[in-house]
């Protein structure tokens, strides 16, 4: 009796304690981009995956651009798109003479400069310039779809821009086109801001988020790092925090380029610039022919990723996108990622870097990856499984984003809370899956109900075969 009773206790207690572990995920979309979600990998990892070389976006070659072009912005507005980056009037690339240009397109493939009216240069009044007169805000204006319901709607367009000692300064805009300053004083002041500064209304954390540069100390070294203040209202700011990266090693973090994902907004993925000072590249016998300032550096680009905007995974510290053949990408503050990734077609989304920085050539250059493809779950010819940790879920039907090899398969298994085959859910019921989609639905001997099943505490077991999973989701439909 005594031995029965323990039995049961225990098994109240792990159920308690499977309760307390159990990530609710409701309908949510989920990708790996950590492992939060993942128990178990046997024969399988969580990889990252490289985006594939598009070829140039567009050059900045008007006289008003030129080499310095820098700290672009891409956005997505229903039919269209817009690049926004830095040009100058003069050699320099600092000062007052800094505006912004802004190039469009139709499908994010295919990019041309609008001949505008706004602003009128050595006579010439049909160019691409949207800011001018605004001295350091143009260094490194940063503009956003403002998405707040509660904001002035007439106003969708907003941007950010400035520098230490001044602030930061906030623009609006009825188009996209035409700015005009919405107060004449910074709307923060507490920061670096030596580098491309983010903003944008998150819905899941129903507030503004500011993402900007400041300095961490190491050893008595300065490195330069991300930090972070949210605001309800664009008014009242919270004090800043730095990130945590974790127990990652110190890197100079140029860039953060941090954004929701707009498919699983819970989901901060931030596509930045790492900068390595005094690491050189170019060989002296090139160095004479570049800019002296230049040739000391090099840069590339980096993944991370996190779902409380103050805590950023970076499981992967290899480049996600490398500098490339030839010596002009290995110059000091070229390959910086522009800000936001964007869908250029109903698979694919497009992430587009700055290159060739203080080069004639350079350009804005486009690369691609799947939806959802940043990184997946995967496993070779021998085939791998993984384990989730328990979830709860809301739907009645399983979708998956997966890609195999023709030899190469995917089964789903739920287990139960006591680690046991939930009955007609086994590997051996599941139908399987073979192929490459984007959102393909998962069966159990022809069917897909989990109503059965649908909030009670599951773990998912994938066996993988030459197989990569970018994302799943429970859903109805």
């Amino acid at each position: 009796m005594k031995i029965l009773f323990f039995i049961l206790i225990c098994s109240l207690l792990r159920c308690e304690c499977l309760s307390a572990q159990c990530v609710n995920i409701a309908n949510k979309r989920i990708l790996f981009l950590d492992y939060d979600i993942i128990e178990k990998l046997d024969g399988a990892e969580l990889k990252m995956n490289s985006p594939i070389d598009r070829g140039v976006a567009f050059y900045f070659d008007k006289s008003w651009e030129g080499p310095s072009c820098a700290y672009v912005t891409i956005i997505k507005d229903s039919t269209f798109y817009r690049a926004y980056y830095r040009g100058r009037l003069t050699s320099k690339t600092g000062g007052a003479k800094q505006i912004t240009c802004v190039a469009e397109s139709k499908d994010g493939v295919h990019w041309y400069k609008p001949r505008l009216s706004i602003y009128r240069i050595a006579g010439y009044d049909k160019n691409n310039i949207v800011l001018m007169n605004e001295g350091d805000v143009s260094h490194n204006f940063s503009p956003f779809i403002d998405i707040n319901p509660k904001h002035d709607l007439r106003y969708r367009y907003k941007g950010i821009g400035g520098k230490e000692g001044k602030g930061l300064f906030v623009y609006q805009s009825i188009d996209g086109l035409k700015w005009e300053k919405m107060k004449e004083e910074p709307f923060y002041t507490d920061g670096n801001f030596d580098s491309q500064n983010v903003v944008f209304w998150s819905p899941e954390h129903n507030s503004y988020l500011l993402f900007f540069r400041k300095w961490r100390k190491v050893d008595k070294v300065l490195y330069r790092t991300i930090a972070m203040s949210r605001s309800e209202d664009f008014e009242k700011w919270e004090k800043y925090k730095l990130l945590d990266f974790g127990d990652t090693p110190i890197e100079n973090l140029y860039t953060n380029q941090i954004g929701f994902y707009y498919r699983a907004p819970q989901f901060l993925i931030g596509i930045g610039a790492r900068f390595f000072q005094n690491k050189k590249v170019i060989p002296d016998s090139l160095s004479t022919r570049m800019n002296a300032a230049y040739v000391n550096d090099c840069s590339d680009v980096y993944l991370m990723s996190s779902k409380d905007a103050l805590h950023f995974d970076r499981i992967f510290m290899e480049s996600f996108i490398r500098p490339g053949i030839g010596y002009n990408n290995w110059t000091s503050r070229t390959n910086y990622p522009a800000l936001n990734i964007v869908e250029t077609s109903d698979s694919e989304l497009s992430v587009y870097v700055n290159e060739n920085y203080m080069h004639p050539e350079a350009h804005l250059r486009r690369y691609s990856i799947r939806i959802d493809g940043f990184t997946s779950i995967c496993a070779g010819y021998v085939g791998g499984v993984v384990i989730t940790k328990p979830i709860k879920f809301s739907g009645t039907r399983l979708e998956i984003n997966y890609s195999t090899s023709a030899a190469g398969e995917i089964r789903i298994e739920l287990l139960d809370e006591r680690d046991e085959v939930i009955p007609g859910y086994s590997k051996e019921d599941c139908d399987c899956i073979v192929g490459d989609e984007i959102s393909r639905g998962v069966t159990w001997h022809g069917k897909s109900d989990l109503s059965s099943v649908e909030g009670q505490i599951v773990k998912m077991k994938f066996y993988l075969k030459d197989a990569d999973v970018f994302s799943f989701r429970y859903n109805r439909w």
